[in-house]
């Protein structure tokens, strides 16, 4: 019998959004904390074709299951058209609670989403936290397969990987119609991975994959609806230098970072590496915020001078300078980004984060092996060490 690892995400008393990417565990987690709710999965061909054609029905179901006090709807975005029923049940006050789960909230921003504003919280599903797998998270698999539970439980986690981002450009781009060459857009996908914790220039992803800007923008876009990638704006609060304008980019799981960027002689292993091992933090420190309620926000700093640290957390109670390097020893050039930060803002606290065994402080910056630092990460916690 398959054993279900235990989610930070915590269920809600109220009606709910449930986003993540397909693979995140949403279905799983729901079907293991709502075992007795109704369950209405669009996946489902017949479910789909009989809830597109009259949406009413789900006030007809809902009306006729009294005694089932939480209603599921899996893929709510495949019939946006329910949420206008939903909405109806809801000021009617029924007293059920319903959730809603999507993998592409895209859909539901142009159909009146917003009809629901007020009443239904969003909450978004991530891949698995190092805390949550515990013993079993292993840095180097997390590398190269990234956390996924679709990935982490599968049989052969290379193979489901690799599939991975065709079945989103089939099942999501392509069936929604979110554009219209597809060929272009799988051109796109390995182009924009050279950039993945990098400083995000469209220009040159545009030229790489020989499509227009303003298409690259948009894929860009289509990427981070679906959830498959975000930005981090650079931190200007204060700023006491020049700093760059443009974000840095991520997707949203080390291991589909991995699947879709290609690799050849003239690619250097520890390059790809180490934007994988700054991408695997970026997703802790995404999935850390999110599950602790959004209380902060994430930047990045990097001076036109060329100056950078990787990440800048910000909030009430909490001002940390991280830096990752994907190296075992620590050299005073890697340090230097912090220092410059901590000469800008006493206020941080600086870490540095590698891949060595020892945990040191030099020149009040903390450095912490990166296993460790990732295991330590729990939301609600802000103070780690």
């Amino acid at each position: 019998m398959e054993t279900i690892i235990p989610r930070i995400f915590t269920p809600q008393k109220y009606n709910f959004f449930l986003f993540g990417p397909r693979g995140t565990g949403k279905t799983t987690y729901l079907k293991q904390n709502y075992p007795d709710a109704m369950w209405i999965d669009l996946l489902e061909a017949d479910i789909f074709r009989s809830y597109s054609a009259y949406p009413e029905r789900l006030r007809e179901s809902v009306l006729a299951n009294p005694d089932k006090k939480t209603v599921i709807i899996d893929e709510i975005q495949k019939v946006p058209e329910l949420l206008s029923v939903i909405h109806s049940l809801i000021e009617k006050k029924i007293k059920k609670q319903f959730i809603l789960t999507g993998s592409s909230p895209r859909k539901l921003k142009k159909t009146g989403a917003d009809l629901l504003a007020g009443r239904v919280i969003k909450k978004t599903m991530y891949p698995f936290m190092a805390i949550e797998l515990g013993k079993k998270f292993n840095l180097d698999n997390s590398l190269n397969q990234g956390l996924l539970p679709l990935v982490v439980s599968a049989m052969d986690p290379t193979s489901v990987l690799k599939t991975y981002a065709s079945l989103y450009v089939r099942e999501e781009v392509q069936a929604e119609g979110l554009v219209r060459n597809i060929g272009n857009f799988s051109r796109f996908l390995e182009a924009v991975s050279f950039s993945h914790a990098s400083v995000l220039n469209i220009t040159n992803v545009a030229r790489d994959c020989e499509v227009e800007r303003k298409v690259v923008e948009g894929y860009i876009t289509i990427l981070e609806d679906l959830l498959l990638a975000f930005r981090l704006p650079v931190f200007t609060k204060r700023a006491k230098r020049s700093v760059v304008a443009h974000p840095k980019f991520y997707f949203f799981d080390a291991g589909v970072y991995r699947s879709l960027r290609p690799a050849g002689p003239l690619d250097k292993s520890e390059e790809i590496s180490g934007c994988a091992l700054e991408g695997l933090v970026a997703q802790h420190l995404m999935a850390w915020n999110s599950y602790s309620g959004d209380k902060n926000r994430i930047y990045f700093w990097r001076t036109a001078a060329g100056s950078e640290v990787d990440f800048i957390v910000y909030g009430e109670d909490v001002f940390w300078a991280i830096e990752v390097k994907n190296t075992s020893k620590i050299r005073p050039e890697d340090l230097r980004a912090l220092k410059s930060f901590k000469e800008d803002y006493p206020e941080s606290t600086a870490y540095f984060l590698y891949r060595g065994r020892e945990r040191l402080m030099k020149n009040g910056i903390l450095c912490i092996p990166c296993n460790e630092f990732l295991l330590k990460l729990q939301p609600d916690r802000t103070k780690i060490f």
